[in-house]
């Protein structure tokens, strides 16, 4: 068990140690290869809800999916038509392919492959236009503000959480959904997240510092409840992980679960 755990812990360094640079790169960089490499990271989250719904439903073949994905990404970023028409046309061809469906529930099925639809492309395109397009500063620095909060919120919840939550009052947050977060860890990662944005507010002085903030406070009140709708979905369909995509790390949407709740209410704090 312990060489097990040993093995893990070594995965998920090596895979930090090799992602976050890589991913810094593409935040600075931008442009095509930023929308590729999250166009990838949107597809593989299709795919993995897929497979969670499918655990508990009968959802339209996994190639519609991907391909739905695929038009609403590449739409959010090159803009060949107003974003609405493009989710409305998906949602309606959902709609009607349901009609051939000959298993399981209409209302599971359409409900399943409705939720992971929004879920994921609204979370991936939101990010792709707060890198484009904001209307209060600078792209990069708010994409870059989003991950460093999310970081600090999780570093600073998990310690804080460890060192307060399990000596004094172990209150439970959600313990439906996560057994091991504490209202201790909450709290923590909130001032966490408001302290990465104080330093970030000097270190680029583009960005209105009050906004910095704010967007700091939201990011850190918020950031769980990403981690706690994915925990949830698997829950529900009764597995561990999204899938064993990054090792050490389970899927895309263990991993960037709390980027996809953020980012779509980040844009709109932007706009």
């Amino acid at each position: 068990m312990g060489k097990l755990l040993g093995v893990n812990l070594l995965q998920r360094v090596l895979v930090a140690a090799l992602g976050i640079p890589l991913l810094l790169w593409l935040i600075q960089l931008g442009g095509v290869w930023f929308f590729l490499f999250f166009l990838l990271l949107a597809l593989l989250a299709s795919f993995e809800f897929h497979r969670l719904a499918s655990h508990k439903a009968n959802p339209p073949a996994l190639w519609i999916m991907l391909l739905a994905t695929l038009l609403v990404q590449a739409d959010f970023y090159f803009g060949f038509v107003e974003i609405w028409v493009v989710l409305l046309g998906v949602v309606m061809a959902l709609f009607l392919l349901e009609l051939f469906v000959k298993e399981g529930s209409p209302l599971l099925n359409l409900g399943s492959a409705l939720a992971g639809f929004m879920y994921v492309n609204l979370a991936f395109g939101s990010l792709l236009r707060l890198r484009m397009e904001p209307m209060n500063g600078d792209g990069e620095a708010w994409v870059l503000l989003m991950f460093i909060c999310i970081w600090s919120t999780d570093i600073s919840a998990y310690f804080g959480g460890s060192l307060a939550g399990g000596k004094v009052f172990q209150r439970k947050l959600f313990e439906r959904h996560s057994p091991h977060k504490t209202w201790e860890g909450f709290f923590f990662g909130v001032l966490g997240s408001v302290a990465a944005a104080y330093a970030f507010s000097f270190v680029v002085p583009a960005v209105s510092p009050s906004t910095v903030l704010l967007a700091g406070l939201f990011i850190g009140l918020f950031s769980p409840a990403g981690d706690l709708i994915e925990s949830m979905f698997k829950r529900d369909a009764g597995v561990k992980d999204a899938s064993a995509l990054i090792p050490g790390h389970g899927g895309v949407l263990d991993r960037f679960d709390t980027v996809m709740f953020v980012a779509p209410f980040l844009y709109l704090l932007t706009r």
